[in-house]
């Protein structure tokens, strides 16, 4: 593969977990609508994604989990007991029209993904992510773990060494399951501390697999900076790796309902630019972002940053229309500067002692390793 693919589905448009939760927003189809409408998106890097089929799911989750899913979804309910056993029909995880397809759509993107870069390449799933989920339990607004799926059908097709990187708010206490003690995953993860699901702590190593870093609230864009370089990229090097999957979750954005982190949309991009060059092979997905315009911005960008192209100091009329078009059920309206431009201005700040603490102990880890 050589050019970049964008994976998408029309099972986002219209699909919603209800009309208060924080996903009623309209993400993958707000990124496709803008990215087409900036002419960044020919036919050709474009592939609709599969649904995985229940078979496939099991690499990762249970036979009865999936079934329990595929049934709520005919039977639009779920019974106390399914509630209680495998967090269906929960206010996070509600039951609606979509409740299997959808996930199951994210994670056949997932597995579409590892297919297309098994001789190299980059794949952008904007639908994956779904890091919360677990073998037997839905949790987080997740009902699949997409990037769990992904990474063992990279593992399947022969690869021996992948990293795991995740820069969402939130800690990705699912994949940390997944492959807790794993030799073959490394798992580095930056989210706001103290948030939930309140995993993810300094210490917590996964049996050796993960780096964790909990941040305090405020983190900026040079305290990522200064994480990217001092930790993430010398952790991912160290591994190797043939592989990377990056979790691009938006909710680390000042704008976000879910966090009070303050970072800027350029730090995902800078993230994708500087893993890319570290390992052969780059998947690249999205996870949280509950803020439709912010989501809509940093995932296009990213976007932008894996095909080549430029962002505009001015989005294009057509590509404004799409912005002034999405909804939330919050009040109030965006700033104009979120509807008409896509790069955030730098959101730049002190690098705070603890952080520099933080990552000091994780480095004297990596060289204990080493």
């Amino acid at each position: 593969m050589t050019a970049p693919v964008f994976i998408g589905s029309r099972i986002y448009r219209g699909s919603s977990y209800g009309r208060l939760h924080p996903l009623s927003v309209e993400r993958v189809p707000a990124v496709t609508d803008l990215c087409r409408a900036l002419g960044w998106l020919p036919e050709g890097q474009f592939r609709t994604s599969p649904r995985a089929k229940p078979a496939a799911l099991t690499a990762f989750h249970t036979e009865n989990y999936v079934n329990a899913l595929i049934t709520a979804e005919e039977a639009g309910l779920v019974s106390d007991a399914v509630r209680a056993r495998h967090g269906l029909g929960t206010l996070s995880n509600p039951v609606f029209p979509e409740m299997f397809r959808r996930p199951a759509t994210a994670a056949g993107g997932g597995l579409l993904a590892a297919e297309l870069v098994a001789r190299g390449g980059v794949v952008y799933n904007p639908g994956g992510g779904t890091h919360h989920g677990f073998a037997d339990r839905a949790a987080g607004f997740c009902y699949l773990n997409e990037p769990v799926l992904t990474i063992k059908r990279l593992l399947a097709m022969g690869l021996s060494r992948v990293v795991y990187v995740d820069i969402d708010a939130h800690h990705g206490d699912g994949v940390e399951a997944g492959f807790s003690g794993s030799e073959q995953v490394r798992m580095i993860s930056v989210h706001e501390a103290g948030r939930w699901p309140f995993t993810g702590l300094l210490e917590d190593t996964a049996d050796g697999a993960a780096f964790n870093l909990p941040v305090p609230r405020g983190f900026n864009d040079d305290e990522f900076a200064f994480v990217m370089t001092e930790l993430i990229l010398p952790a991912v090097a160290d591994f190797k790796p043939e592989a990377i999957f990056l979790q691009c979750g938006a909710d680390a954005l000042a704008e976000d309902p879910l966090s009070r982190l303050a970072l800027s949309n350029r730090c995902h991009r800078a993230a994708v630019a500087a893993l890319r060059a570290l390992a052969p092979r780059l998947i690249v997905s999205g996870g949280g972002g509950y803020n439709p315009w912010s989501v809509a911005r940093c995932w296009s960008g990213i976007w932008a940053e894996i095909s080549g192209f430029d962002v505009p100091e001015r989005l294009p009329q057509p590509a404004q229309s799409v912005m002034r078009a999405l909804a939330w059920h919050r009040t109030g309206r965006p700033s104009e500067t979120l509807l008409t431009t896509l790069l955030d201005a730098p959101r730049g700040g002190p690098i705070r002692d603890d952080i520099r603490h933080s990552v000091t102990q994780l480095r004297q880890r990596l060289s204990l390793h080493a």
